[in-house]
């Protein structure tokens, strides 16, 4: 069977993984799931109900966009977005934990505003706060350093965490660019890829 992965298109953790196979060069078919409507093909394979969603060829399933990655890395090693060593592979993972509490973090608020509802201040105000919290320590780290984890080649680290900032940018605004600007220098220079420029967050029709 052909790899395949059930994404939406707006979702930044399926983004994550869309990058992940356009740069190992692995074909996979792209379902794209109607997040309001969940097609019982997609809710009988993903028990948490969420994207991404990828099914390998042997019929494995993966859920979770940082489990998908991790297995990517190790079956298809070339090239690598986890580092070898113990220690440096647990920096990144802690630096995709916080890009990925960050993607969270953007996605609650978008939802709250939404519901345009007074009551909700006080959760509206943690969740900016923790938003501006995260997206320093990210402006901190890539004020002395290219990537994420040095300045020798970016990871899954920098993948997770471009995702997290191009759906602020998508969802809420784009004012993060002058307030962080290294984030934004690197976001803006990554963004020349063809990987990351391809699966861009675009308004649906």
């Amino acid at each position: 069977m052909n790899r395949i992965l059930y994404y939406h298109q707006q979702s930044n953790f399926s983004r994550k993984i869309r990058i992940l196979l356009t740069e190992k060069n692995l074909d996979c078919e792209l379902k794209e799931v109607n997040l309001m409507n969940k097609p019982t093909e997609f809710l009988e394979i993903s028990p948490i109900g969420k994207v991404p969603v990828f099914v390998e060829e042997d019929g494995t399933v993966i859920w979770d966009s940082t489990l998908i990655a991790e297995y990517l890395d190790r079956t298809y090693p070339q090239p690598s977005f986890y580092p070898s060593s113990d220690r440096e592979r647990l920096d990144c993972r802690k630096w995709e934990e916080l890009a990925d509490n960050l993607g969270d973090s953007i996605i609650n608020l978008w939802i709250l505003n939404l519901t345009n509802n007074l009551a909700s201040t006080r959760s509206r105000t943690k969740l900016e706060t923790s938003i501006n919290r995260l997206s320093r320590f990210f402006e901190q780290q890539l004020a002395q350093t290219k990537y994420l984890l040095g300045n020798d080649t970016w990871t899954a680290a920098d993948i997770s965490a471009l995702c997290s900032f191009g759906y602020y940018s998508f969802r809420l605004n784009e004012d993060w660019l002058l307030e962080y600007p290294h984030v934004g220098k690197w976001f803006n220079e990554l963004h020349q890829r063809e990987s990351v420029k391809s699966t861009v967050p675009m308004p649906l029709n």
